[in-house]
């Protein structure tokens, strides 16, 4: 019972429990992408049911890794699936067990408000910003930011912490930055605002279907143009480029061309049958 209750995992050379970074990493990753699509479908379709699925197994995850034993976290187990070919990092498991006992307290705040009483506030938003923000320097930079606050709720100091930055060393060589790569930021940032003002008008354009493979509207206004719909500048566009008929027609002359201008719907009718909006 009691190796199936325990945090952490006894490894050989480390004088106190340690859990993997890797894997740790790997599960952060995937409840951070689980969590930021979750919330992209309440901004553009309003659709709440994805992230309260995301909240219930995020909270039974953290429930099984703080209460029962990380190794039989589901999040974890994949993880380490999914590093298990890469060599280990041991971090000290005490200082992540705080940090997820953090995690404990958000994603059973969220589940309390979006869950059951099935009620979204400034609570549950700000709540579910500050997990996405927290998975997020986990996945991409390997901070734990919830171990940050370890020291501050505990005299002892963390051991093994991932990069080695509960142990201030000298930076090496490769760790330094020097002006010339400082101003290299500065200038690429100069570079993003002055290619979006020169550009902008550009990419602001919305692109279309190349091949015609997904109904776009103009591919669709070129493979019907009987019944696709015309704005009233293309209307306009299309009686200057018609060409001069013989007399007797419906557009006997250049002058019939600038009569029509005039009256935009009924040359939508007579130059084919284009529905006119």
């Amino acid at each position: 019972m009691h190796n199936v209750i325990q945090f952490g995992e006894n490894v050989e050379g480390y004088n106190i429990p340690v859990l993997n970074e890797r894997e740790i990493r790997a599960a952060a990753g995937i409840f951070f992408l689980a969590t930021f699509i979750s919330l992209m479908l309440i901004v553009f379709k309003n659709n709440f049911l994805p992230i309260k699925y995301v909240i219930t197994l995020f909270l039974t995850d953290f429930i099984i890794r703080v209460l029962v034993n990380p190794k039989f976290s589901p999040s974890l187990i994949i993880g380490r699936l999914i590093v298990q070919n890469q060599k280990p990092e041991y971090v000290g498991a005490q200082q992540k067990r705080f940090a997820w006992i953090i995690g404990l307290m958000l994603s059973a705040t969220m589940f309390i408000f979006l869950v059951l009483v099935n009620a979204y506030s400034p609570i549950t938003g700000i709540t579910c910003l500050v997990c996405l923000v927290f998975l997020f320097f986990e996945t991409a930079f390997g901070i734990c930011l919830g171990c940050k606050f370890y020291s501050l709720f505990y005299k002892e100091k963390a051991q093994y912490c991932p990069g080695e930055v509960c142990d201030p060393k000298s930076k090496q060589a490769i760790q330094k930055t020097s002006r010339v790569q400082l101003s290299i930021v500065l200038a690429f940032i100069a570079y993003i605002f002055f290619t979006g003002f020169l550009f902008n008008n550009q990419f602001s354009k919305k692109p279309y279907d190349m091949f015609g493979m997904f109904g776009s509207k103009r591919s669709a206004q070129t493979a019907h143009p009987k019944t696709s719909a015309v704005s009233m500048t293309d209307m306009k566009a299309l009686i200057l480029q018609l060409p001069d008929f013989e007399p007797n027609t419906a557009l006997s002359t250049s002058s019939e061309k600038a009569k029509l201008l005039s009256d935009v719907p009924v040359a939508a009718k007579l130059t084919g049958n284009l529905q006119y909006k």
